[in-house]
């Protein structure tokens, strides 16, 4: 399995690449069914959601399916309530902003709390090709407690960054329940079928390297070192990182993703001997496929060849890009990494 052998940093016949966000509003047949029934309904049926996370493959010549789900969910069986407005963006019913408002919040038995996101591996697994692996994923505590303390999306952090400055006591014990339930989902994940499993840390480029190391970085360490003695591989996305890589370094992932503010040789230098995912912009794909194949041609050559290398974007796919130019890139990738091993 090329990604599975990245992971481990053995030779692969052509780069493996999988796209964040890769199952989601780009996708007609997506959107078809988004029209039907809520963000919620859809991850809570294993049905549609296994349905969702297998349509990019019938598409593209990926290398992983990662599963459908919302990086929220292991919220409410914490008893934080959340729903989606109008514009899909998250709210967050009670924000939790002292010590006060952790009253009532636990951790969870992600096997039993969220059984509809083991169902759903369960099932893709079953459809998924054997030589296609199957990625399951959770926020990183701090983003995750980002979402919990602003109440939703944040133009600045400055609700939990100042959490952190004022009550880094009420912080800290909100980190240490997050990373708590992070484990125990990403456990329960791999139970049911996952065979890689990526950390969002979507909002962590928003924190200083000082309160990375002193407030953040612990707890990623406590999440890596638990899920990674089950054998499985881990993948850590810091993205807004790039600036800190030699802190993110010490995180002790598997593979670290790379977003596209950095080239990725010199990301590669700063995380030493482990694999690393990335790095094209995704706003590239929006581009002629001379553009597109230009630039995917510079990630490919700053990767040298070396063993341990997964081809992703720096984010997200977003929902504009043309069809024809995914599978452009997914095509390019291969071509141009191709070789006997």
């Amino acid at each position: 399995m090329r990604l599975l052998d990245a992971c481990a940093r053995r030779p692969v016949d052509a780069t493996p690449i999988w796209l964040m966000r890769q199952a989601g509003r780009y996708l007609p047949e997506y959107r078809a069914i988004r029209e039907k029934m809520s963000l919620v309904e859809m991850c809570r049926r294993p049905d549609v959601a296994a349905e969702v996370t297998l349509q990019p493959l019938r598409r593209f010549e990926l290398d992983a399916a990662i599963v459908f789900a919302d990086i929220l969910l292991p919220l409410e069986p914490m008893g934080i309530g959340f729903h989606f407005s109008k514009d899909d963006g998250p709210v967050i019913e009670r924000p939790i902003r002292g010590a006060r408002d952790l009253e009532g919040v636990h951790t969870i038995d992600a096997a039993a709390d969220l059984p509809y996101v083991m169902d759903t591996l369960r099932l893709v697994r079953h459809e998924l090709d054997p030589t296609i692996a199957l990625i399951g994923f959770s926020g990183a505590p701090f983003t995750l407690a980002s979402y919990i303390v602003e109440g939703g999306h944040s133009r600045n952090y400055a609700h939990v960054k100042k959490l952190m400055y004022e009550d880094p006591v009420t912080f800290s014990r909100l980190m240490g329940l997050l990373s708590e339930v992070v484990v125990d989902y990403l456990k329960a994940q791999i139970a049911a079928g996952a065979q890689v499993v990526q950390v969002f840390d979507s909002w962590v480029g928003w924190v200083g390297p000082y309160d990375y190391k002193l407030l953040v970085l612990p707890h990623v360490r406590y999440v890596m070192d638990k899920v990674r003695a089950t054998g499985t591989p881990v993948i850590y996305f810091g993205n807004g990182a790039s600036g800190m890589l030699h802190l993110v370094a010490q995180a002790g992932a598997d593979v670290y993703g790379v977003d596209w503010r950095i080239e990725l040789d010199r990301a590669w230098e700063q995380l030493g001997d482990v694999a690393v995912q990335g790095n094209l912009d995704p706003i590239t794909l929006l581009g002629p496929p001379k553009a597109i194949e230009e630039r995917v041609a510079d990630v490919m050559r700053r990767a040298g060849g070396r063993p341990g290398h997964i081809f992703n974007l720096g984010h997200g796919l977003i929902p504009q890009v043309p069809l024809d130019n995914v599978k452009f890139l997914v095509d390019a990738v291969h071509r141009l990494s191709a070789s006997p091993i």
